[in-house]
């Protein structure tokens, strides 16, 4: 009886675990092979063009060039907004240049450079 408890907490453990990696952030699927520092928070400047703006959760999600100083690839990716009066005069399909944040969790743009504003 004991021998069955034991492979039912071991199945539900890992049913659990697959479970929190079975359905990714679909802002977050094209980061893999990314460098994601475990604590210290990280800047890097990228170019890109924007493919989703959502004012309302204060996001944008970037198909941006490479940004060596955060050791990422070329990739699709969402940001949160440092602000979201940032987001005010985007376009999708517009390109910008932008500062970035990395620490945990989605990384944060800090400013926004289009040819109309350098902020």
């Amino acid at each position: 009886m004991r021998t069955h408890i034991l492979t039912l907490a071991a199945i539900l453990t890992l049913g659990a675990a697959h479970a929190a990696t079975a359905a990714p952030d679909p802002a977050m699927a094209d980061m893999k092979g990314m460098a994601m520092p475990a604590s210290a928070t990280k800047t890097g400047k990228g170019v890109g063009v924007i493919t989703e703006i959502d004012a309302k959760a204060g996001a944008l999600t970037i198909k941006h060039g490479p940004i060596p100083s955060l050791g990422w690839p070329a990739m699709t990716m969402g940001f949160h907004v440092k602000s979201p009066a940032m987001l005010k005069g985007l376009k999708v399909g517009q390109k910008i240049g932008f500062d970035a944040n990395q620490g945990s969790g989605l990384p944060e743009i800090t400013a926004i450079r289009t040819p109309s504003r350098s902020t």
